[in-house]
């Protein structure tokens, strides 16, 4: 399987070409900060998420008539990126639609991954181009997996304020219409794993845009996503690792009717036009 690593002067990253997924993302004393991928638990570190994020309701939708089948999260994480241009702290990754890619997604795009080390932080750019001549849906996210090698309880999560978190419950992996709200503690949760025993918690329009992890109080590495509206945070059963995952859009809501136009935090780009974002991983 093809790889390609950039370093500085403080960190060291390596980014899979097959999804463009990073992999790896260690500082100088050889600390691993990503997931490992052991399929025992999830068997993928950074995936991301295009043309969709999380279920669509029967794995299909309607566009001109016709339906079309897209599982879950889409197909950029199970496809083979392109190289476009590395420096030494910087590599650039595309995916363009392909044949394969139009019998289940009818729109001409191009995708971009831009993975940059500045200092002790690895920020991530998504750049996604409407090459076709009509307009184009999208949803877009990240899917990172943090190393959590000690006693999970240990860990916790640090947001930008004390308000309390309002979530939406899944039901067979569409959002419900049930919300369930976490209260912090001095603006940290507490990690435990029947916080998860519903599967992920997705969080609409977060207010903080920024979170950090904290092993016993003392804060690891944060998470900066300014530019994404929306969030959902999981780990399966007894797993070492939690993901923290800014996004565009979401699954779909259990009364849903198939039509992509009009689904809750879909994005639109009109012909030619161009959609970025991008978040930080920051190691403290």
């Amino acid at each position: 399987m093809l790889i390609t690593t950039i370093k500085n002067s403080d960190l060291t990253a390596v980014i899979k070409h097959f999804g463009a997924e990073l992999c790896s993302l260690k500082d100088n004393s050889n600390t691993e900060y990503i997931w490992g991928g052991n399929p025992e638990f999830w068997g993928k570190h950074s995936p991301i998420l295009f043309p969709i994020v999380g279920t669509l309701k029967n794995n299909s939708y309607q566009y001109n008539g016709k339906d079309y089948q897209l599982s879950r999260h889409g197909f950029s994480r199970e496809m083979n990126f392109e190289l476009i241009d590395k420096q030494e702290n910087s590599a650039t990754f595309s995916l363009t639609s392909t044949d394969e890619t139009l019998q289940r997604y009818p729109f001409d795009f191009e995708l971009f991954l831009i993975y940059t080390l500045e200092n002790t932080s690895l920020k991530i750019e998504y750049k996604v181009i409407n090459k076709g001549k009509s307009k184009m849906p999208f949803s877009i996210g990240a899917h990172p997996a943090f190393d959590l090698p000690n006693n999970f309880e240990n860990y916790s999560l640090e947001f930008e304020n004390s308000a309390p978190l309002t979530f939406h419950l899944l039901e067979e992996g569409l959002i419900s219409n049930t919300t369930e709200q976490i209260q912090l503690d001095k603006k940290q949760l507490q990690l435990n794993y029947k916080l998860f025993e519903n599967d992920a918690l997705v969080f609409k329009k977060l207010p903080s845009k920024s979170i950090t992890i904290l092993e016993n109080s003392k804060p690891i590495l944060k998470v900066s996503y300014e530019d994404f509206p929306d969030l959902g945070i999981w780990t399966p059963p007894n797993a070492p690792f939690i993901c923290i995952e800014p996004w565009f859009g979401y699954s779909d809501t259990v009364d849903t009717f198939g039509n992509l136009f009009k689904k809750e935090g879909i994005q639109v780009l009109d012909s030619n036009e161009t959609f970025k974002s991008r978040f930080s991983i920051e190691i403290l």
